[in-house]
């Protein structure tokens, strides 16, 4: 008997975590960290818990590296887990560094043991192609071997094929990951599974479409504008991997277009005349987003066509004249002080994405009190967290609790949406159209439980033969 089971991102979006069993053995999809409050979880030092069994356990295949996915490895290890970690070329490179800095945040700062930890690591990698079978499993009766297929989400995303022989059947079954949304920049859109008998797909945009690029370019475009006009700072709150390089790319996009361009301005302590596009500076103070956006850089093989033909063309949309990077910590206090107190017209990106730690929160703390600041989000801020707090309560006057103090919200809250990572429901629904024969079963996962149940609804019109359904924790 083939079994699915779900140890995570069935109650929200956070904590991926899937398992493909077969009565002798199996394999996890993921193994990520939960993040925000979600139903039946306390966001606590328990959630790092490995609290089901792996002795069965013969691999572990990594969608992607963000830390909602990945974030558990090291406990997985530390539990006894010792198979194969398998997962796309890119995510290899990516994944001991997005570990490193977890486990520097969350774990120890013991530099000999996060050695031997990511040693560990690197040991038990298998870099698999994309559009490559590779067998996982041959035991007696049964035998499982998987396929990495472009998922769109970040660079190395992938959707996992499983195609699973327990003596007598073959089963083909797809966890989708994180999928991207359609015309994202950077990177090529996922096409659909040649086949699926069952089908464990996300739903975070389940319930809402994402705007078209062009529109959301644009928008992007006014609120920046919108936002300098009174010298305060942008602060884009933004993940270290995909959504920061998506925004770098679009923002010199922006200033090759419009880089004459006068963006109006009041007066403000730091301003020197009127403000161009091409005058304009964006700040990344992450040193994590900073080698991810090296790594983005070297990897341009796995870039879409049109980013491709940009760099041959000279332009340079990761690493372009106005970008600033921060790296030590002392530049980041520095920069903090003095964009609070100079008003200097100017753009940070920084993490974390949900405002849940990270420099960002420095930023917060300093600019949330003074209305001529502005804090645009690009990404989807799960509940519990201070970004959903900030988005909630930011428009209303409210406040946010950071770091167990209270921060009252005076700058402007803006959202532009269509900047998600994530497929928008007609993106998910053309994904499971494209499969020649739809899958008999489809299981709704990672998503509030409003964007599971729309997305339910819109699957049983789309697909009223399959049995959908939306697991529970």
């Amino acid at each position: 008997m083939i079994e699915i089971k779900h140890h995570g991102a069935v109650n929200g979006v956070t904590g991926s975590c899937h398992e493909l069993r077969v009565p002798d053995f199996g394999i996890l999809v993921d193994c990520g960290l939960f993040q925000g409050q979600e139903k039946g979880r306390a966001s606590s030092a328990m959630d790092l818990a490995i609290d089901f069994p792996i002795d069965h356990i013969r691999a572990l295949v990594v969608t992607h590296v963000h830390i909602d996915h990945v974030g558990r490895i090291p406990y997985l290890l530390a539990a006894g887990f010792d198979g194969p970690i398998v997962c796309s070329e890119p995510s290899a490179i990516m994944l001991p560094e997005i570990l490193e800095d977890a486990l520097k945040i969350g774990f120890t700062r013991d530099r000999a043991l996060i050695t031997r930890v990511l040693d560990r690591i690197r040991s038990q990698l298998v870099p698999l192609p994309y559009g490559q079978w590779h067998e996982l499993v041959s035991e007696g009766d049964a035998a499982l071997k998987i396929r990495l297929q472009r998922a769109g989400h970040i660079l190395g995303s992938a959707y996992v094929e499983c195609e699973l022989h327990d003596g007598h059947r073959n089963e083909r079954i797809v966890f989708s990951g994180d999928l991207g949304a359609s015309h994202a920049p950077l990177l090529p859109e996922p096409l659909s599974p040649e086949k699926a008998d069952r089908l464990i797909i996300e739903s975070t945009y389940g319930d809402k479409n994402h705007e078209d690029r062009e529109s959301r370019r644009y928008r992007l475009k006014s609120v920046l504008e919108h936002a300098l006009e009174d010298g305060g700072t942008v602060l884009i709150p933004a993940f270290s991997i995909g959504r920061t390089q998506d925004l770098l790319y679009e923002i010199e996009a922006l200033i090759a277009e419009f880089g004459e361009t006068e963006i109006l301005q009041s007066s403000a302590e730091g301003s020197s005349g009127p403000l161009r596009w091409q005058d304009l500076e964006i700040v990344v103070d992450s040193p994590l987003a900073a080698e991810f956006t090296r790594i983005y850089r070297d990897l341009k093989p796995f870039w879409d066509d049109e980013a491709r033909e940009l760099a041959s063309a000279g332009r340079h949309p990761l690493s372009f004249e106005q970008l600033t990077v921060i790296n030590s910590h002392e530049d980041h206090l520095n920069a903090v002080e003095y964009l609070a107190r100079t008003h200097r017209p100017c753009v940070v990106i920084a993490g974390s994405g949900m405002c849940a730690g990270g420099r960002v929160v420095n930023y917060l703390k300093a600019m949330l009190g003074d209305a001529r600041n502005d804090v645009v989000f690009v990404g989807y801020q799960a509940a519990g967290t201070p970004g959903r707090d900030i988005l909630t309560y930011g428009p209303r006057g409210g406040w946010v609790e950071l770091d167990g103090e209270r921060y009252g919200i005076s700058a402007r809250v803006h959202t532009v949406g269509g900047y998600s990572a994530h497929a928008g429901q007609d993106d998910l629904l053309r994904f499971i159209a494209g499969i020649p024969e739809t899958p008999a079963e489809i299981r709704v996962v990672h998503g509030d439980s409003g964007a599971k149940r729309a997305f339910k609804l819109a699957l049983e019109a789309m697909a009223p033969d399959s049995d959908i359904l939306i697991p529970v924790g």
